[in-house]
Formats: structure tokens, sequence, C-alpha cells
């Protein structure tokens, strides 16, 4: 007589009691809390907790197949994220809940310190591009985007703003100025910011070329040196090259003034990792849920948005999102 051997099955149970396994370490808690507005490497996570990379590697596989991260790959490296809650799936409550207690811990100082040495990293990596290569910064973009090929779709964004004739507008990461003579004919005053002298003496010569006497060029990083406050804050281009783009839009959002707008040009996600070498871009691009992920996180309410398919495959997305009053950005919602 042969022994019939019975079917495990696994239901709707299993799904949660993982969810609820993966937070129950405390590394793992502190690994999502670090992720609340970044996105690591396996190698980065490991040097954040000083925990070897099986050890870390472990860990971030029991919090995806729980659901709680998701991954992207860029170029040859996947980078970890945390994923959104799905409410409407079993568990989501739970996983929406975990989120929101995890928001209220506090990483320890050293491992602050060590994330604040990663962003450290990626930042001289960018910065050190620009100090090399301002010379043939033009001919770079143009391998990707120049900005005659969008310029138009930006400036349509810019007019549907409808902002007064006196506002100011703040431009972090002008580049080559190619974007202020747009700025400075429709703003009362601009001020451009960039932390590197050579793009910024790019920009000095588009300003002085094209006279252009209401921009107002600073040598400064926006993200820590003290920066006036605009009714636009414009980011064109520029979000691929920081080292936290989430922290960023945090940091950014500071700086536009109540009633006023965040304009973002960025490329959408791609793979053509190409672009880290040649164009000095530490991010591949972004998908459009990662800006408005961001953006509400740093108190912003999304606006309009123009999507424009580039004959080399790169698509761009530009985009608005509005500081509004607490009261007027609840019923917007």
């Amino acid at each position: 007589m042969s022994l019939r051997i019975p079917q495990i099955s696994f239901d709707d149970s299993d799904q949660l009691a993982a969810l609820c396994k993966a937070g129950g370490d405390s590394l793992r808690l502190n690994v999502l809390r670090a992720l609340a507005s970044d996105s690591f490497g396996v190698l980065e996570l490991a040097q954040i907790f000083a925990t070897g990379q099986s050890g870390i590697s472990h860990h971030l596989k029991v919090l995806t197949q729980a659901g709680l991260l998701a991954t992207r790959r860029e170029g040859n490296a996947i980078f970890y994220r945390r994923a959104l809650p799905q409410s409407d799936n079993l568990g989501g409550r739970v996983h929406a809940a975990l989120l929101d207690e995890v928001d209220q811990l506090s990483l320890p100082l050293d491992v602050q310190a060590r994330i604040a040495a990663v962003h450290a990293q990626r930042s001289a990596a960018s910065e050190d591009f620009f100090a090399r290569m301002a010379g043939s910064f033009q001919a770079r973009q143009d391998m990707i985007a120049g900005f005659p090929q969008y310029r138009d779709s930006v400036v349509a964004l810019l007019d549907a703003l409808n902002l007064p004739a006196q506002a100011t507008a703040l431009e972090v990461g002008p580049g080559d100025g190619s974007f202020l003579p747009e700025l400075a004919h429709r703003f009362a005053r601009v001020i451009a910011v960039d932390n590197s002298a050579a793009m910024l003496e790019l920009a000095r010569s588009r300003c002085e070329r094209d006279a252009l006497e209401n921009v107002e060029l600073k040598l400064a990083d926006a993200l820590q040196d003290e920066c006036p406050s605009a009714d636009c804050v414009v980011l064109n281009m520029v979000l691929h090259h920081l080292a936290a783009p989430g922290e960023a839009l945090k940091q950014l959002a500071r700086l536009v003034n109540m009633g006023g707008s965040l304009l973002i040009t960025e490329l959408c996600s791609h793979n053509q990792s190409w672009a880290r070498e040649a164009c000095g871009d530490l991010w591949l691009g972004f998908e459009q849920d990662d800006l408005a992920r961001w953006a509400d996180a740093a108190g912003l309410t999304p606006g309009e948005s123009l999507y424009i398919g580039l004959k080399n495959g790169f698509q761009i997305q530009t985009r608005y999102f509005s500081r509004l009053a607490p009261d007027s950005r609840l019923t917007h919602r």
C-alpha cells in the first residue's frame, strides 16, 4: 500500500506572515528607515550598516520577498528602494502602518554618518566630472538631449504657471545657461546657483552675450548653503546628477514660496548605462512615480506633466509641483 503525501497549500496567511517576519528584525527596520527617500545598492548598504555583503543581501531578500522593497537596475548595479503599500491587497494596511512607525525612528548617529559618507562619495564623483568636462559639456549633453530638443515643451509648461510679472525664479544647476534667457524674459529677478565654478562661468558667458541684466549668478550648493526662496524653483536636467534625489526635493521644496512651483525637467527611466561615464549621470532617469512620491513627501502637489520622446530612445518628462497652503493641499487630493 502506497502512502499518499499530503499536498501543502499556501494561502494568504503565508504572505501576511512573511510581512510580519520581515518587520521583526531591528536591522531590517533600520534599512527601511534609511530607504525612506533614497535608494542604495547592496555594497552601499553594507557600508552604511557596517555589515558583510552576504549578511545585508539576506536581509534585503527577506524584505523584498515580503513586498516591502522593490529593486531597480541601474546599468550593472541593482538599487533597492521602499515599495509603496497597496491598500487594496492583503497586508496593505499592515505595510502602511509599519512604514508610518518606521518613519518615527531615528537612525543611529554612526549610520547617519555613513549615509552622509555615501552621499558625499556620489557628489564628489559628479562634481569631479563637471570640473573636468565643462569645456565639452554641451557636446556631451547633446548626446542625450540638448535644450533645443525640448525647449518648446518646457516653455509651454512654464507659461502655464501664470505667475505674476514681479515673480522670481531660482534655477539650480543652470549648466551652460541655456534656460536662463527664457527665465529672464518671464521673471523680474532670476537667481542661478551652481556648485561648479567652471559651469557657472559658462552660464556667465551666456548672460553677458544675451545681456541678461536681471540674472544673478551665485557659486553655492543649493542643498547646503543659504539660498533665497523664489516663486518658481527650476531643476533642468539636474536631478539625475544629485546624490540623493528624494532628499534633494525636500530641501528644494523649502525654497519655493507659498503658492509657487517647482519645475522639473528630467529623463524618464532608461537603461543606457554609457550615460554614466559620458555625461556624469549618477542615475539613469526616474520613474514617474518616483518624482510624484518624492514631491508628495516634500509637501508639494502635482500639476501638469508633459512627456517628450526623442529619436535616440530617451524620453523626457517635464512636470511642475506646487507648494500650496496646507488646507488648500487637502482639497486637491
